[in-house]
């Protein structure tokens, strides 16, 4: 483990963190907020960190291997969140650290679970922040430093590899500092051009901004206490397409970008996707339309809540928790399913699904016909046995930590089924509203301390997809390889 260049990467990331303070800081100055302060005391802290990071860390060698990239993954989320949380503190919007750690990281994975109680009382500073999280999250932290900083090592696709979702990573270009330089220029377009439309539909300028972060990031925080129930059907509409837009690959605006259309829209992954929303809003629609008795206003209200479901964002525009079952369960499912690899969103993705239903097929087929030949195929080209094989293994590491953490939180809370259930998919797929106790009318500060703390962890588990948090804390990631061979030596 390269320990010196994985220290001098941390303290490139709180520099940014520190940055990335000052806007909220500049908000609260605008606003004559007093709880100004609470940010200047955090970049002090967090540009001081960075900076005796990088002293100590100043690498002689800067190469980056698998374990380098795994390991400065998990602990970039750890200690921006660690260090995130202290402008609640120091403000007094949240009481406790673990409530507000819990807060900063459910705004960084972008999942939208909150504990604040009434989120209209919160200064508008710490919105900003709490949207600002949501929107770098949604990315990725690292890839906006590699957009940013020049570090380019040849190896730094271990990184993006680490941090970025979904069973297959590609270069858009041979440089990945490039690729992430047009992944975001593609980001940063989507979010203004989503604000724009926002505030051409007559909401506030602030308000357009922070929806528009939380939807680049398929994020979720509020700034009101019925959601976006209050704004326009024009509003609650262009909300609805972009939370379906940033759950698509982002590889296929490249390719349209370049002019690439039918590669583009040859996508297999995005045409499921389109199709279980499709589905999926038919038969929502089907189910609340005797509460609502419109057939507009339920195809609104079904729209947006399968798009914030599918695509992990977590916002709405109705309380789903008082539906019918059947409609639950469809939104239950699509927690589970999530968007697509390579997007914003969270979930197992519908990249993987294609996959493991195409190899389920695969397996009966040469159950059938033992001396046939079956390949899995997805997105026109065969999926090599590797990639087969990562994906059945995610699946069931997937399942083992859903299983633990809904578990855990049951022996610790005693819950009703539906809250506990749906609590542990909302923060393990990043979706944040669950049923019942967690509904999208409530929030998570009912749930005890401990809890608190299994849910964090839940919510960066699945936005790293496991293993990079799994991995930080494994003995052989941080032992040499020399070390490793002499005690093989002497057994």
């Amino acid at each position: 483990m390269n320990k010196r260049m994985v220290l001098y990467m941390l303290g490139k990331i709180l520099m940014l963190e520190s940055a990335l303070l000052l806007l909220p800081f500049i908000c609260g100055l605008i606003y004559n907020e007093d709880v100004s302060y609470c940010f200047v005391y955090t970049i002090v802290i967090a540009a001081a960190a960075g900076a005796l990071f990088m002293l100590i860390g100043r690498p002689r060698n800067k190469a980056i291997f698998a374990k380098e990239g795994f390991a400065i993954v998990a602990l970039t989320w750890i200690l921006m969140s660690a260090i995130g949380a202290l402008p609640f503190i120091f403000s007094g919007v949240i009481t406790n650290y673990t409530d507000a750690f819990f807060e900063t990281v459910s705004g960084f994975t972008t999942t939208g679970a909150s504990v604040i109680a009434n989120v209209e009382t919160v200064p508008k500073s710490i919105h900003l922040w709490r949207s600002l999280t949501h929107w770098v999250g949604g990315m990725g932290v690292l890839v906006l430093v590699m957009a940013i900083v020049p570090n380019d090592t040849g190896r730094s696709m271990h990184i993006m590899r680490a941090e970025m979702p979904g069973p297959i990573i590609g270069k858009l270009v041979p440089k990945i500092t490039t690729t992430a330089k047009i992944l975001y220029l593609i980001y940063v377009f989507m979010t203004v051009l989503e604000i724009l439309l926002l505030f051409a539909g007559g909401m506030p300028l602030y308000d357009s901004i922070f929806h528009s972060f939380g939807t680049a990031g398929t994020g979720g925080f509020g700034i009101k206490q019925d959601g976006l129930a209050g704004y326009s059907p024009y509003c609650q509409w262009v909300i609805t397409v972009f939370m379906l837009l940033f759950g698509i690959n982002f590889n296929i605006y490249y390719l349209i970008l370049m002019r690439k259309l039918r590669s583009a829209f040859k996508s297999e992954e995005m045409w499921t996707y389109i199709g279980i929303v499709l589905v999926s809003t038919g038969i929502v629609t089907a189910y609340i339309y005797p509460i609502y008795d419109n057939v507009v206003d339920s195809l609104r209200y079904s729209a947006f809540q399968v798009a914030s479901i599918i695509s992990t964002t977590g916002f709405s525009t109705a309380d789903f928790n008082l539906w019918p079952s059947a409609a639950k369960a469809v939104l239950l499912i699509l927690m589970f399913v999530g968007a697509c690899a390579g997007s914003t969103a969270g979930g197992f993705k519908v990249s993987r699904v294609i996959i493991i239903f195409k190899q389920i097929k695969a397996n009966l087929r040469q159950m059938l016909h033992s001396r046939s030949v079956s390949s899995v195929k997805f997105e026109g080209k065969n999926v090599d046995i590797a990639t087969v094989i990562n994906v059945s293994s995610y699946l069931a590491i997937y399942c083992l930590c859903y299983i633990v953490v809904f578990a855990m939180i049951s022996i610790i809370d005693n819950f009703s089924l539906e809250t506990n259930i749906s609590a542990s998919a909302a923060c393990f797929n990043n979706i944040g509203p669950g049923f019942d106790v967690v509904g999208p009318a409530s929030n998570y500060s009912y749930y005890s301390v401990a809890s608190t703390w299994i849910l964090s962890a839940a919510m960066l588990l699945g936005r790293l997809e496991i293993m990079p948090i799994i991995l930080l804390f494994a003995p052989s990631a941080w032992i040499k390889i020399k070390n490793i061979k002499k005690k093989r030596r002497v057994t």
